[in-house]
């Protein structure tokens, strides 16, 4: 590819080696005064190691994203003027700012970098691809920028693309193409299976394609659903990674680069190991737990321990996230609860050393249904009577949570919303849901690696923390007498496959039914995850682990006509 010749600012001299900081933080939306008392830290560190250029990663003063709050003028006013003030504060340094921020302009408001010198603003540049998923919807609020030229730092033309704009080959070509030297590429890119793999495929693509390194820098750091999970990197053509942050926490990655006549190149950088697919849900769990829990003023949380799989891994997710002494486990014991449930349940909360109390719910519901039977009359039992049981349990532990300023969560995992099996004011109660797009196979998986592993910067203890017990007796609601899951859903690993078949995978019932399932169970299936949208659209949010988790991932409407005809 043939270059542009760069015309370098005749003041500048051109050096041969970078020493270049990238922050890797844990913003959050809306904390301006935060975030810049962060970015300030930043900046600190990066004189103090003589770093020559300190970049942080996209949107970090207002934190990404912050979604309508770009349509309040004043937040908008407040955010430009601490980029402003931030800039100023280069002055006296040796260090250059490059410093993601929404910016202003003739043409509207802009997804921005400012890169900022001893005191003064030397360039700006504006994203040119704006996202428009199921995540991010940057064209509501943003102007698209112009392809962008390659900045002089140092007398070095770098070129910044923002994040989305190197999911298209034509930016980092335009920057090539004019001259850049080196890329510089701010994100704040959210987790889910397999993201950190694929953005390292695309770097790699565009590596190559270009000629040149591209310095990738995430944020880290829950926000409502979005977990962003670091993992900043740097490649260099020729398919070497040279440089690579830590996953799921935060990080200040100093590297040098030096000038050879094949390009520049990493003379020295840190390589972190990549979290294992296998632990990421897990650390991403449990990153997005904390920062909920600790973003929006809570230091605790209570959850109602039944005895089962899926209470016991919040348990666990929770001791992992805050520590033991700031995690409150309930048992709420009706007349169906069995003996096994009681002594698992207590088994779980001794080995993650919680606070662990017992609330039976007998006499509250006895009392509810004896005041109902007159309007209920001779009717037959079925689950209205089981809700009550439900629903008095979540009414006793939104109690707690009112009375003792303890974060509720709650703690069905996807397969069961999926479905509808859960009670909505009941055992959907909650603030947050740390299995929200988790698959019942799933928890139990989890379950089992985590008594077998430590994961990193986790505060629980190691060895079993999910009594085995638990994890080997079928699951059941216990909410009439020898319930079990099974009795009106297929086994787990069925729905679970089907769900992702038409949740994750889109397919129709006829392509389903194709992988061996049966016909009229895949219908009964698609039925149920019709009827139960009202519901998830009611549930808490939790961490968002797969491209289709229910909220922000997969978004149907709650009166739908829609039927699928593939199958009879």
């Amino acid at each position: 590819m043939s270059r542009a010749p760069v015309q370098h600012q005749a003041r500048k001299t051109v050096t041969d080696k970078l020493r270049i900081a990238l922050a890797q933080l844990n913003p959050k939306v809306g904390d301006i005064a935060g975030n810049l008392a962060l970015a300030r830290k930043a900046l600190a560190d990066a004189v103090a190691a003589d770093a020559d250029i300190l970049m942080l990663s996209e949107l970090f003063l207002t934190g990404y994203f912050p979604d309508d709050l770009l349509f309040k003028p004043q937040f908008v006013a407040d955010a430009i003027e601490a980029a402003k003030t931030l800039a100023v504060e280069t002055g006296g340094t040796e260090t250059v700012l490059v410093l993601p921020t929404i910016w202003h302009d003739k043409t509207g408001l802009h997804n921005a970098v400012l890169v900022a010198e001893k005191g003064e603003i030397i360039a700006l540049r504006f994203k040119r691809e704006l996202p428009n998923t199921d995540v991010f919807y940057e064209a509501r609020y943003f102007a698209s920028g112009p392809l962008p030229l390659p900045v002089a730092i140092k007398g070095v033309p770098v070129g910044i693309p923002i994040c989305e704009d190197i999911w298209h080959a034509s930016v980092c070509e335009h920057l090539a193409m004019r001259g850049a030297e080196i890329m510089l590429c701010p994100n704040g890119s959210p987790y889910w299976t397999a993201k950190q793999h694929l953005r390292k495929d695309l770097v790699r693509a565009r590596v190559a394609e270009d000629g040149v390194p591209l310095i990738y820098l995430n944020q880290v750091g829950g926000q409502d659903e979005l977990v962003f999970d670091g993992a900043s990197f740097a490649m260099e053509p020729g398919d070497r990674l040279v440089l690579q942050g830590k996953s799921f926490a935060a990080d200040f990655i100093v590297s040098d680069w030096v000038r050879t006549d094949a390009g520049w190149a990493c003379k020295e950088g840190r390589v972190e190991p990549l979290t294992s697919v296998e632990e990421a849900p897990w650390r991403a769990s449990v990153l997005g737990l904390r920062d909920y829990v600790h973003k929006n003023g809570f230091s605790h949380v209570v959850l109602g321990l039944s005895g089962g799989i899926d209470s016991a891994v919040v348990a666990a997710l929770a001791v992992d996230a805050l520590g033991a002494d700031k995690v409150h486990c309930i048992m709420l014991p009706y007349r169906y609860t069995s003996e096994a449930s009681l002594r698992d349940a207590k088994a779980c909360a001794e080995a993650l050393g919680v606070r662990y109390d017992v609330v039976a719910i007998r006499d509250p519901v006895d009392r509810a249904l004896a005041e109902l039977a007159p309007i209920f009359g001779s009717r037959p039992l079925d689950t209205t009577e089981e809700n009550i049981q439900s629903r008095m349990r979540g009414t006793i532990l939104m109690a707690v949570s009112n009375k003792l300023g303890s974060m509720l969560l709650t703690t069905g995992n996807k397969s069961e919303m999926g479905v509808g099996y859960a009670t909505i004011y009941g055992d959907m109660n909650g603030g947050y849901n740390p299995l929200k797009d988790m698959f019942k196979m799933q928890v139990y998986a989890l379950a089992d690696w985590r008594n077998k592993h430590m994961p990193g910067n986790c505060l629980g203890p190691t060895g079993e923390v999910v009594p085995r017990a638990i994890i080997d007796k079928a699951p059941s609601a216990e909410l009439r007498p020898d319930q079990t899951d099974q009795d009106s859903l297929p086994p787990y690993p069925v729905l679970d496959d089907i769900l992702t078949c038409i949740v994750e995978e889109e397919m129709s019932l006829r392509d389903v039914v194709a992988r061996g399932h049966d016909a009229a169970l895949v219908k009964r299936i698609e039925r149920l995850i019709n009827i139960a949208e009202y519901k998830r659209r009611q549930s808490a949010p939790g961490p968002k682990l797969t491209p289709k988790a229910f909220g922000l991932g997969r978004k149907y409407p709650i009166t739908n006509g829609y039927k699928d005809l593939t199958i009879g």
